[in-house]
C-alpha cells in the first residue's frame, strides 16, 4: 500500500510542477501557447511510453462512443485557463478553485443522479473549502 500512496503524492508535486511551469510560460508568451506546448511535450512524452511498453491504441479504441474523446478538448480548456489563471491569482488560489470545482461538480452530478449516500457529508466539505477560499480572500 506504501508504493501507491507515494506515487499519488508524486503524480500531486509533478501537477503542482506542471501548473508552476506553465503558469510562467503563459507569463512569458501566452495562456494558449503555453496549454499547446505542454500538450505537444505531454503527447511525445506519452507516445514514446506507449510505443516503447506497448498498449498505445487498446483494443476496442475504435468502437468508442464519439465523447469519449471530448476529453483532449475539454484538457485543452483546462490548461490553458489554469496557465491563465495562476498568473492572475497565484497557484495556491488556482488550486484552490480547482478543488472546490470538482466538489461542486462531483456533489452536483450525485444530485443529478439520485445519490443520495454521504450527501451531507459532501455538502459540508464544500461548505468547507468554499469558506477556506474565501478566508484567503480577506484583506489584512
Amino acid at each position: 500500500m506504501t508504493l501507491p500512496i507515494l506515487l499519488a503524492c508524486l503524480a500531486g508535486v509533478l501537477v503542482g510542477v506542471s501548473r508552476q511551469v506553465n503558469g510562467r510560460l503563459s507569463l512569458s508568451t501566452s495562456p494558449l501557447i503555453a496549454s499547446f506546448w505542454n500538450h505537444i511535450v505531454g503527447f511525445v512524452a506519452l507516445s514514446i511510453l506507449g510505443l516503447s511498453i506497448g498498449g498505445l491504441i487498446p483494443e476496442g479504441a475504435a468502437d468508442a462512443p464519439w465523447h469519449a474523446y471530448l476529453g483532449g478538448s475539454i484538457g485543452v480548456v483546462f490548461v490553458a485557463a489554469g496557465s491563465w489563471l495562476i498568473a492572475r491569482i497565484g497557484a495556491v488560489n488556482t488550486a484552490l478553485l480547482v478543488i472546490g470545482g470538482q466538489m461542486v461538480s462531483g456533489v452536483a452530478l450525485d444530485v443529478l443522479q439520485g445519490v443520495s449516500a454521504g450527501l451531507l457529508a459532501s455538502v459540508l466539505g464544500v461548505a468547507l473549502i468554499l469558506a477556506g477560499m474565501a478566508l484567503t480572500q480577506r484583506r489584512r
